[in-house]
């Protein structure tokens, strides 16, 4: 089930030990759509959850100054990640980390994207075949979703820099984040599935 991916033009190997890359995050990526929330001198972006790879990848052609680390819990995604990095020759600028959430990284970042585990019970139990094809560590988010999600919010201001930002991609858990987290201020990025599954946090706002 070795074979090959495509996301916002750039092809990425895939097999069974990691999701396919799937991220709105990307289309946020290659608009610039985040780039009015980085400081000039942003130099350090964390992929978390990185999977296969393919939001590392994309960050570092992006941001030709940035160093991205890449941190995933799975050593198997990992070790997709590491042949997508080498196919794209940036194994200079991409650093790839293990670790459990955000206990694996070593901040501070100016950026972190984040594609997490964030498919509620109810769904999973619901998913069509070839996403269950799928290792289930990279989708399932507990009974409302959000189980990854409170332990990220309640960690990242600690790595990140001062004027730092996460992006956090939720698929269609926008209810259930709202109910989790009502007194949260954050910006809902546009997408071309609308400003429902993707968004942006300030460090200030997570304080």
């Amino acid at each position: 089930l070795t074979g090959e991916a495509w996301l916002q033009g750039v092809p990425f190997t895939i097999d069974e030990r990691a999701i396919v890359p799937r991220s709105f995050i990307a289309e946020l990526i290659a608009d610039a759509s985040i780039d009015p929330w980085l400081n000039p001198a942003s130099r350090r972006v964390l992929d978390l959850c990185t999977g296969n790879g393919s939001l590392a990848v994309l960050a570092a052609m992006a941001w030709p100054d940035v160093e991205v680390d890449a941190l995933d819990l799975s050593a198997d995604a990992l070790e997709v990640a590491k042949l997508n990095v080498a196919r794209h020759h940036l194994g200079a600028r991409i650093r790839l980390l293990q670790g459990d959430g955000l206990q694996g990284a070593q901040g501070p970042y100016d950026l972190i994207l984040c594609n997490p585990p964030y498919v509620n019970s109810q769904s999973m139990a619901a998913l069509p075949a070839e996403y269950r094809a799928e290792p289930e560590l990279a989708l399932a988010g507990g009974s409302d979703g959000m189980d990854f999600v409170r332990e990220l919010l309640r960690a990242a201001p600690a790595a990140l820099a001062d004027d730092g930002v996460l992006v956090l991609e939720i698929g269609n858990e926008r209810e259930h984040f709202e109910a989790a987290f009502p007194q949260l201020e954050v910006v809902w990025m546009d997408t071309s599935s609308g400003a429902d599954q993707v968004l942006l946090v300030t460090k200030e706002n997570l304080l």
